[in-house]
């Protein structure tokens, strides 16, 4: 199982997440390496929490199924967000957001494409259109009079 870790610095902000739920789901996007060639995929991949895909010889099911173009070996990897959001008290911390569980492919790279959400740390403000894809964004909170942001955002994998 491996984490998937934000790392950010957020400034009137609070409660960072990802937009995600059955109606408008989230498409997790990576970078994938083959566990058995060390092929890195030339593509990235989105992975979507709620959809289940059967694996081949098998009875299991798991969230993206992929069969590696060298090797011909077949990978699979279930997630599941942690429901956790990013609070300005984890500012410039690690917390794991994501879990995943990879077979035989390795994540080796999280691109944030796809809408995040946050809300004021002093105030009411919704923002619902969060992009993290430059690790940065700026917005402006009408109720707090003041400019707030997320800069710094990186991500990091790490085993759980």
């Amino acid at each position: 199982m491996i984490g998937l870790n934000l790392k950010a610095t957020l400034a009137g902000v609070t409660d960072l997440g990802f937009v995600d739920s059955p109606a408008d789901s989230f498409e997790f996007t990576f970078k994938i390496q083959c566990t058995s060639c060390r092929e890195i995929h030339a593509n990235p991949v989105r992975i979507n929490q709620y959809e289940t895909h059967e694996m081949h010889g098998s009875r299991g099911e798991a969230n993206f199924v992929f069969r590696c173009k060298m090797c011909k070996r077949e990978s699979s990897a279930t997630l599941k967000t942690t429901n956790k959001k990013y609070t300005i008290e984890d500012s410039g911390k690690d917390v794991r957001m994501v879990e995943i569980d990879a077979r035989g492919l390795d994540v080796v790279e999280f691109i944030p494409v796809g809408k995040f959400s946050a809300k004021g740390a002093e105030t009411t403000t919704k923002f619902e259109e969060v992009e993290l894809e430059d690790g940065e964004w700026y917005d402006y909170d009408e109720k707090a009079n003041e400019e707030v942001s997320i800069t710094d955002a990186s991500w990091s994998f790490a085993k759980v």
